[in-house]
């Protein structure tokens, strides 16, 4: 279902102290955006309303979180739960950020120099592997290959979701991207880990009868652990190839 237009979310999200206005000046100085630049620096991707990102940060001011998602439709929900969140606990918000980017273009928004230490993609849009639209995954090759660029040397990502055929795809793309899985469950709820935390979405699907699959993987050290090649790629090559047989064989008629 989409959501409606909200005329009065850009003022609301621009009037907010950490609602980041200019993603894309940024990039390799996100560490000093916050009140402890010292400390890791972790990312949700499409963080939605913001269920989970407000409690995560607020639980854990240790670390530095920004939550990311495309709209700000949606990011206006996720500032005032983090705000509900923070308020609830007499928490100052510093520790928490949230902008509006297209992720598939987030390479130069966050950088190697950002040196993420970890992702959360929750309930991503699955999208139909029938059609091209599969490759707006987020946890598509050629996103998890551009996510290795600003996340550090063995950081994670944790991978959460309720679609059978995306997690099934996942759990194949993850090891050609240059990831180990290090664990995984196809049914979360039934034991549910310590840091798992449940939001409107989670608890809707769940309420439907449909399990949650979840995964953990790390990243591999090195460009070598990567072996996915793009479909694009592999057709140039091929046409490449092509062509060079068909140049060949007339140069052979010539002779």
């Amino acid at each position: 279902m989409r959501m409606r237009f909200k005329p009065y979310a850009h003022d609301e999200l621009m009037a907010a102290d950490f609602h980041v206005h200019e993603p894309l000046i940024w990039g390799g100085k996100w560490h000093g955006q916050y009140a402890r630049p010292e400390q890791p620096f972790i990312l949700e991707l499409g963080c939605g309303k913001g269920g989970f990102i407000s409690q995560l940060a607020c639980a854990h001011p240790e670390n530095n979180y920004l939550g990311i998602d495309i709209t700000d439709k949606v990011l206006i929900l996720a500032k005032r739960k983090i705000e509900a969140a923070y308020q609830a606990a007499g928490h100052p918000i510093d520790n928490v950020k949230i902008m509006s980017t297209d992720i598939e273009r987030i390479k130069g928004v966050i950088t190697p120099e950002d040196e993420v230490s970890r992702i959360y993609i929750n309930f991503c849009n699955p999208w139909s592997k029938n059609d091209s639209s599969h490759k707006h995954r987020l946890t598509y090759p050629r996103q998890l290959i551009a996510y290795r660029e600003f996340l550090k040397d063995g950081g994670e990502i944790y991978f959460k979701t309720d679609d059978d055929d995306l997690f099934r795809d996942s759990v194949e793309y993850f090891p050609a991207s240059g990831y180990d899985i290090e664990w995984i469950t196809y049914d979360l709820h039934e034991n549910e880990p310590e840091w798992n935390i449940r939001t409107e979405h989670e608890g809707m699907f769940t309420e439907m009868g449909i399990k949650i699959k979840a995964l953990i993987a790390r990243k591999k050290p090195g460009a070598d652990s990567v072996t996915w090649v793009d479909p694009k790629v592999l057709k140039r090559m091929a046409r490449e190839a092509a062509a060079a047989e068909a140049a060949a064989q007339e140069g052979e008629g010539n002779v």
